[in-house]
């Protein structure tokens, strides 16, 4: 499995009079990170462009790295991927020709830690929270793609890291800075939206693993010469090399992914999750299809029950995925909302009049019933008890000042505040692993959001630690 078109010799590498990975995690928790940061870092200058180091290149990183790199806001310095000889990596290496190339994001920092300002992270999801935390701890804008972690306790970490370092960070889900994001506050804040009991959230599109059935883990091979197995795996337990894992398929383990509600959650009720002040749950209750101990079931209906905030009501908000497991939707549902940039389901749930239907949500509130579409669509009402003309009480929705990319450049540089910072995407994630950890123990979990326990199942409340990281991964969780 030999790749000729890149050798790991052309990689930038650390001179030994340099002190080594080991050295500097050392030396950044005994006298804190801080000191091994220069002042000008902190904060980007308004007309100097943000210095930003990538780490995962390819496939989606390709489109993150793409996207900021189009806001002018941001010169790319260091790339980092742990296949830097695959096709989508050297693509990517190729648009910015000259830029220091890295496998290993720990050599990255010990060579170039005083030549960055922020760092985007998007790599498979098990393994954002290493380079999260070491980021931040070096004083790095950090901009991640969601899910923020793999963990409960990675996300609580990362969301008192973001407060502990003072850095600005930003969650990658990318309708949080468009229509749907201003909507939606502009709509709760004049009580448009108001007193919502209900939630229907759905993605009915195939994923990955289904029809995938598996007893255990793929049989080891050989690894490529130009991958590092060893930082791709990052604070996972150890697993057998198998190229099966690889462009996407990591989503449908237990061990590296979120499934489908970690993938497109933060994408369908994000803003509700936020202008709603839902928090966490009380309560999870799954009901599976095709339960597996490796991989996601073949569908999932989760029942998510936040309990009263202040005068706002209970709210219950059901997930439903799987291609056949289709919500029930209001008679008058219609056509899905759907993003033009986002693009259709190539094949899945049929809606109610034999049409595919794109992901999407219902909202039910006082007066008002809502249909939604999925990133940054935006909400159109469906049914109203109000006689007056819609036309007449729905307030005006300012326009959005700076895309998702350039939201966070400029946070960067002093000039905004990120919209999804870790205090706001952190509880929706924390949700969200809720819902993951009822898939994997396939029972219903009764959760104290103020203690942050699973009061009814011993091994569901071990699963909100996550799995223990590997020799010589444990000090990410003390940055």
């Amino acid at each position: 499995m030999r790749r000729s078109s890149f050798s790991p010799s052309s990689l930038s590498s650390t001179p030994s009079s340099h002190f080594s990975r080991r050295t500097f995690l050392k030396g950044a928790l005994a006298v804190g990170a801080w000191s091994m940061v220069s002042p000008r870092l902190l904060r980007a200058s308004s007309a100097d462009k943000v210095k930003l180091a990538c780490v995962g290149i390819g496939n989606r990183g390709a489109q993150v790295i793409n996207g900021l790199h189009a806001t002018g806001l941001a010169e790319i310095v260091a790339l980092c991927d742990t296949d830097m000889g695959a096709p989508h990596t050297i693509e990517t290496l190729k648009k910015f020709p000259g830029v220091p190339g890295f496998q290993d994001f720990r050599r990255m920092f010990d060579k170039m830690s005083r030549d960055i300002d922020a760092v985007c992270v998007a790599t498979p999801d098990h393994s954002h929270f290493a380079v999260s935390m070491l980021a931040m701890s070096l004083r790095k804008h950090l901009y991640v793609e969601k899910p923020m972690a793999h963990s409960f306790r990675q996300i609580e970490l990362m969301m008192a890291a973001e407060k502990k370092y003072k850095v600005a960070c930003q969650m990658g889900n990318q309708g949080h800075s468009d229509g749907n994001y201003f909507q939606f506050k502009a709509w709760t804040d004049a009580g448009i939206i108001k007193n919502v009991t209900k939630i229907t959230a759905f993605m009915n599109n195939p994923r990955r693993w289904h029809g995938l059935n598996v007893d255990g883990y793929f049989p080891e091979e050989p690894a490529p010469e130009t991958f590092d197995w060893d930082c791709w795996l990052s604070t996972a337990q150890q697993h057998p090399y198998n190229t099966r894992y690889f462009n996407g398929e990591w989503r449908s383990w237990f061990d590296f992914g979120n499934g489908a509600l970690g993938d497109w959650g933060a994408h369908l009720f994000d803003t509700a999750h936020e202008f709603l002040d839902l928090g966490l749950p009380t309560e999870v209750v799954p009901v599976l299809e095709g339960h597996s101990p490796f991989i996601f079931p073949q569908a999932s209906t989760l029942t998510f029950k936040f309990p009263a905030r202040g005068k706002k009501p209970p709210v219950e908000l059901t997930w439903y995925d799987g291609q056949n497991n289709l919500p029930p939707l209001p008679e008058n549902m219609g056509e899905s909302v759907t993003d033009p940039n986002i693009p259709p389901p190539s094949r899945g749930a049929a809606g109610p009049t034999g049409k595919k239907r794109s992901p999407g949500k219902v909202i039910y509130g006082e007066g008002f019933t809502f249909k939604g579409g999925s990133h940054g669509s935006t909400l159109e009402v469906i049914s109203s008890e109000d006689p007056r003309d819609l036309a007449s009480i729905l307030p005006e929705v300012p326009p959005s000042p700076s895309n998702h990319y350039a939201n966070f450049l400029k946070a960067a540089k002093g000039e905004e505040k990120t919209r999804s910072n870790f205090a706001v995407a952190g509880p929706l994630c924390q949700a969200m692993a809720l819902g993951i950890i009822a898939q994997r123990v396939n029972a219903p979990l009764v959760f104290n959001p103020r203690r942050k326990k699973i009061t009814n199942h011993k091994v569901a409340n071990a699963l909100l630690q996550g799995v223990p990281p590997r020799k010589g991964w444990e000090q990410y969780y003390k940055l």
